[in-house]
């Protein structure tokens, strides 16, 4: 089986021309630009801009970044939390045909420096918590320009002009974003979305979801520098809606937002949507506007349903993934309604299917990895062609993930059979964690497992073997916080004074520590 990852065009030149002028994101923009201009596009918790706006303000940072020695293909990276400046930055490297490649604001020093290496951006925006982080990380990379996100507030008032057409050297395969993510290796990987993969990606939930691309108002809450961030952000973008940014998530603020600003689409993991129906205010708060509501990365329960259903609004669970850009199902509210366990089927122009551990596809009923076809997978990682040929084979994207298809082709998510941990709807590499720990003096063997939490759904749990003498936990912990983001560093430590438990081919056996710390987070201590 081979690697299918699609390449530009090499047909003649007036067909090339041609193509550059079809599936481009930023022409869709533009087009709402037109449109809606006086119509907000972006909302923060502290300022707005409309779609006209959006346009003449990157437009004229745009002119800077290309002034400053910027060429279409060069990396931009942005090292801050969620703000108006960080989308219109973001929106400004598109015009020019830049390739953002955020880091995500939480990482440390090593791991910001490990992303940069990786990059190799040739400007660098950061807020100012992170300016000190940022300049750690670029210190052997002198050739980097770095400023603060906050310039982009001085071409703010730039002179009204009319939309310009898209730089003819922007095609729909020149690739948009790196979005970083956590699999199964002990490094992140960066996921590349070109113009073509976005566009098809909004297209085929368009068409199946009317719905959504009926001028939406949606309320982004994750990260910005995650596919759960831009994507959504992007999502508004192209569908002429606008797109409410908050710096944090906090449900009370939330709850408000829907009521006050009339949020018709939500989109988020299960634990964002429990602290909401979790609020005093919840019942009070007039949720008649939301007219889709998807919820995906972890299971959604009985009692969650329930608590919303409550607002007569049905859960429409949904399976994506970073390299399927996002989005990979949808789940009708009838089906939904009828099969509230599962996460739909495959949107009109996406594939689901399971297949054996020999490639073969399962019939409906019999579990297997779950595999996805469609316009929005990835072009492939970035400068990984390795890593890219095994999860990329035939066409179809191997997931890591293990799923059901019933008789009538909706999917039912059961397991993970990549080692990561989803917490709070952060992937984290269990081998990225192992590999911290295992750097640590004294320690022998280490196995990074989930354990249940009860606002994360997932926190991180590192079972140990020590050399004699024990650990200082305490030190390991400080350790852990010096290389991995918070969200890494493990909640709860065991340390064994025998080896670890392995299978019979040699690997340690996470199966038989899953079910000895089943119940962890209600018999062990918290060590942070």
């Amino acid at each position: 089986m081979t690697a299918s990852v699609e390449r530009p065009s090499t047909t003649h030149h007036w067909r090339k021309k041609k193509a550059a002028m079809q599936g481009r994101l930023i022409d869709a923009i533009k087009w709402w630009a037109r449109e809606r201009a006086d119509q907000d596009a972006i909302v923060s918790s502290i300022d707005r801009v409309t779609h006209g706006e959006l346009e003449r303000w990157s437009a004229a940072i745009g002119d800077w970044l290309i002034s400053e020695g910027l060429q279409v293909g060069d990396r931009v990276t942005i090292n801050a939390t969620n703000s108006l400046e960080w989308c219109v930055m973001a929106r400004a490297v598109m015009e020019v045909g830049g390739l953002l490649a955020p880091l995500n604001p939480r990482f440390t020093v090593s791991e910001s420096r490990y992303v940069v290496g990786r990059y190799e951006p040739k400007f660098v925006f950061h807020d100012e918590a992170r300016s000190a982080i940022t300049q750690e990380a670029l210190a052997e990379r002198p050739d980097v320009k770095c400023w603060p996100l906050d310039i982009a507030g001085r071409f703010r008032q730039a002179a009204a002009q009319p939309v310009r057409q898209a730089r003819a050297d922007i095609t729909p395969d020149t690739p948009v974003v790196i979005i970083g993510t956590s699999g199964s290796t002990g490094y992140p990987k960066g996921v590349v979305y070109s113009h073509r993969t976005m566009t098809g990606g909004f297209a085929d939930l368009a068409i199946t979801y009317p719905h959504a691309a009926d001028g939406p108002r949606a309320m982004m809450f994750g990260p910005l520098c995650m596919s759960a961030g831009y994507y959504v952000l992007m999502l508004a973008l192209v569908y002429g809606g606008t797109v409410f940014v908050e710096d944090g998530f906090d449900p009370v603020k939330a709850l408000r937002r829907v009521e006050d600003d009339r949020i018709t689409m939500l989109m988020g993991v299960p634990a964002f949507f429990e602290r909401m129906g979790d609020c005093k205010e919840f019942a009070t708060t007039d949720m008649s506007s939301v007219r889709m509501m998807q919820s995906g990365g972890a299971p959604v329960t009985q009692r969650l349903i329930e608590t919303w259903s409550s607002k007569g609004l049905v859960f429409q669970q949904m399976y994506g993934q970073t390299e399927a850009g996002g989005n990979a199902t949808i789940n009708p509210v009838s089906s939904a309604m009828a099969f509230p366990a599962t996460c739909g089927r495959g949107m009109t122009f996406t594939r689901l299917a399971t297949i054996d551990v020999d490639g073969n596809f399962c019939p409906p009923g019999t579990p297997g990895e779950i595999v996805i076809q469609g316009p929005a997978l990835m072009v492939g990682y970035w400068r990984d062609p390795e890593a890219t040929a095994k999860v990329m084979v035939d066409g179809w994207l191997r997931t890591g993930d293990l799923g059901v298809i019933n008789e009538h082709g909706l999917l039912t998510f059961l397991d993970r059979l990549k080692d990561i941990i989803i917490s709070g709807g952060m992937n984290i590499s269990a081998a990225e964690i192992e590999r911290v720990v295992l750097d640590f003096p004294g320690v022998t063997e280490v196995a990074a497992i989930a354990a249940k939490d009860d606002r994360f759904g997932e926190t991180p749990m590192v079972v140990v073997h020590a050399q004699r003498g024990g650990l200082d936990v305490t030190a390991l912990i400080a350790h852990c916080n010096q290389h991995l983001a918070n969200y890494k560093v493990p909640r709860y430590v065991v340390v064994h004074d025998e080896p670890l438990p392995r299978l019979a081919a040699g690997k340690l056996s996470k199966i038989a520590l899953r079910k000895q710390y089943e119940q962890a987070h209600l018999t062990l201590p918290k060590v942070r």
